[in-house]
């Protein structure tokens, strides 16, 4: 089985909508991608003149079952703010799927430390746990990355440890080379209180931005 089995529709609410990947979001990744790119030094982000290739990487990994991309399209300007995706699905035997990862996400600096990003979890995070029954959700991230490791505990990831050499690193210069990953997880048992606290967490971040 694949991921590609699995129903991924658009996923929206009042702050984001999770669109599927698709070529016509290319020009929006284009314009997400033009500002500062200060805070992607660990993060694989596609600059102006690769989105395209990205777009069709990511793409080709979604028809071969690997992976489920979306673009994060801010719902209060309906303009792309950048992307996520579920990947590396785990199945039991039996064809259960037990274990799904959410990552490859980067956001424009413009919105990164709004409500955006634990809207766009929350969502991302309900659907796998209450839709697919999943038993466990993977957040991981180059273990350099202390911003991204703070923002995974910062929408419930529970740190697991550092696994060594775990990956190819995504950071420009380091094609050849494998990184240290940051191992995060929510588990089924845990979803109830992450679902309240993303929900406490966006409401006071939409509160501060309208005070």
């Amino acid at each position: 089985m694949s991921i590609g089995e699995l129903p991924t529709p658009t996923l929206a609410d009042e702050v984001v909508r999770l669109e599927p990947l698709t070529r016509e979001h290319e020009a929006g990744l284009v314009a997400a991608v033009e500002g500062s790119r200060s805070t992607y030094s660990w993060t694989s982000v596609p600059t102006v003149e690769t989105v395209g290739e990205y777009v069709e990487t990511q793409l080709a990994r979604a028809a071969a079952g690997i992976l489920a991309p979306f673009v994060q399209i801010e719902v209060a300007t309906d303009r792309v703010v950048g992307h996520t995706s579920y990947l590396t699905p785990r199945w039991t035997a039996a064809g259960r799927l037990y274990a799904i990862e959410v990552g490859t996400t980067w956001l424009s600096a413009r919105v990164q430390g709004t409500a955006l990003n634990s809207a766009a979890k929350l969502m991302l995070f309900r659907h796998a746990f209450e839709e697919w029954g999943v038993d466990r959700v993977d957040l991981k991230t180059d273990a350099r990355n202390d911003q991204s490791r703070a923002g995974i505990a910062a929408v419930g990831g529970r740190f697991e440890g550092v696994l060594r050499a775990w990956q190819p690193s995504a950071v420009a210069g380091e094609e050849d080379q494998l990184r240290d990953t940051a191992m995060f997880s929510i588990t089924a048992a845990e979803w109830p209180g992450v679902r309240g606290m993303l929900r406490d967490r966006i409401a006071r971040k939409l509160g501060s931005v309208t005070e």
